[in-house]
């Protein structure tokens, strides 16, 4: 215990990876050559992952998974903190994503993740690979993190999720038709949910739209609050409650403008139809 490293979770993704894993394992009563015994590695290389000099592979992160039961979540956030093609502040938002009790998201321009068919993803990631935007690994990890905020968001007990689409989101074509059938089918499956609240800000709302960039924010199972918006260049994580608040007051006043649920419903099965 001389050379014990304190870990400072804030420091990065890494750290914050670390020292979960040194929790679970001391939960269990573990030293570091045992977990790696367990785990088919060097108490070594358990070292190196605890005190961030070593990131976890996804590999590292599914054996660990395994070994102390978490059902994926150390595989989640060891997928989150390796996104290298995603802004600032996005990886940490996913980790936090995963466990929040309300998700409330408002996206312009493309559907937002956890509403992406599998479908829509890969014709999304295949044109920014081709822009040379991202390189086909980093591609693979964006899709593979699509799928992995999903299995977080489809949890039990499932969060209550609230999501607000530009009309923007609705009339930009990606892929082909069939794939833009098969989101709007998304769509209106997602606004079935018990758990779920689905609105359109159609293009007439003009300058009474109180936000014109995506915004996400996530309440925590204890009333903590945490936000994430993101422009073209930049990503922000805020989790000082007194920044995020104006920023819940802005998404309540963009939802009392929004369509109601069964108008945004509406207007998407005439989009299906050809009629709008």
């Amino acid at each position: 215990m001389v050379n014990r490293k304190e870990l400072n979770p804030e420091e990065s993704p890494k750290a914050r990876f670390g020292q979960r894993l040194r929790l679970l394992r001391e939960e269990r009563g573990w030293t570091q050559e045992e977990l790696g015994t367990r785990m088919g590695c060097s108490g070594t290389h358990i070292s190196a992952v605890e005190t961030g000099r070593r990131p976890p592979t996804l590999r590292f992160a599914r054996g660990a998974d395994r070994t102390f039961g978490t059902g994926g979540k150390l595989e989640r956030q060891s997928l989150a903190l390796r996104q290298t093609a995603l802004l600032e502040g996005f990886p940490e938002y996913v980790t936090h994503e995963a466990r929040a009790a309300e998700i409330r998201l408002y996206e312009v321009g493309v559907m937002p993740g956890i509403l992406q068919t599998p479908e829509y993803a890969s014709a999304l990631t295949a044109r920014t690979v081709e822009r040379g935007v991202i390189t086909p690994e980093q591609g693979e990890e964006r899709n593979a993190l699509i799928a992995m905020r999903q299995g977080a968001v489809n949890r039990t007990p499932a969060p209550l999720v609230f999501v607000v689409l530009d009309e923007s989101c609705l009339r930009r074509p990606v892929g082909n038709a069939a794939v833009m059938d098969g989101q709007f089918a998304r769509l209106v499956e997602f606004a079935g949910l018990p758990n779920t609240v689905f609105q359109v800000a159609p293009f007439a709302l003009g300058d009474r739209r109180p936000l014109s960039l995506p915004l996400y924010i996530l309440t925590m199972e204890n009333r903590a609050l945490v936000s994430y918006a993101e422009s073209a260049q930049r990503g922000q994580l805020e989790r000082e409650t007194a920044s995020v608040v104006p920023l819940l007051t802005a998404y309540h006043q963009l939802q009392a403008e929004a369509l109601s649920q069964a108008d945004s419903v509406a207007m998407i099965k005439q989009l299906r139809k050809g009629t709008l």
